[in-house]
């Protein structure tokens, strides 16, 4: 059922496509792409476990969001593997606003706080989809491109995770206009390229 969703709406989700300012800027700059990329895989991990923490009796979602925490870390992992063969050091890079603007946009009462955070999640998975897939096409490097290439179905499935998982304990017309808001609002953020070259700026 997940690959359905997926395959139906990775692409419709999205109110505006990446723009090639972007995508020249991150293939200018593809160490601090990964840099930046490594620290989402872990805070994509760590977005996962704070779910799980703050609903430990929806069990549906916390039996997926096990599964998703655990595939961030793989992928924090190979990024690393990336880094070091690329001889990068691994260290911190300052956040774009995207992160904080986005949740900015969760409304604090709930149920409605746990709605969004499942489909902001599902946002920002359908945007790496997308992204990692600018790179993996445009990547000079083959090898890296490849790569990038073979993380872009976890992506989509993490989109369909969190978009089932919202159509679990919600309706599914409340999901879907809640997800358009949010998508316009997701795309404002990305309006303006943002001067350090970062996976979602």
């Amino acid at each position: 059922m997940v690959a359905a969703i997926v395959s139906a709406s990775k692409i419709k989700v999205l109110a505006t496509p990446t723009s090639q300012a972007w995508v020249d800027q991150a293939i200018a700059n593809l160490d601090t792409i990964l840099l930046d990329h490594a620290q989402c895989e872990r805070k994509a991990a760590g977005t996962a476990i704070q779910m799980m923490s703050r609903y430990p009796s929806s069990e549906k979602l916390v039996t997926a969001l096990i599964a998703i925490a655990q595939e961030e870390l793989s992928h924090y992992e190979q990024v690393n593997w990336w880094l070091t063969k690329r001889g990068i050091p691994l260290q911190p890079v300052s956040p774009p606003p995207y992160g904080a603007g986005l949740k900015k946009l969760v409304r604090r009462d709930e149920p409605n706080r746990m709605l969004d955070l499942l489909l902001v999640s599902a946002l920002i998975e359908a945007r790496s989809h997308e992204r990692l897939g600018l790179i993996a096409k445009h990547c000079p490097d083959r090898e890296l491109g490849q790569f990038y290439q073979s993380l872009m179905a976890s992506e989509a499935r993490h989109y369909g995770i969190y978009w089932l998982l919202a159509t679990t304990y919600f309706d599914t017309a409340l999901v879907n206009e809640r997800l358009t808001e949010l998508a316009e609002q997701e795309s404002e953020l990305l309006q303006t390229l943002h001067p350090e070259p970062r996976v979602h700026s």
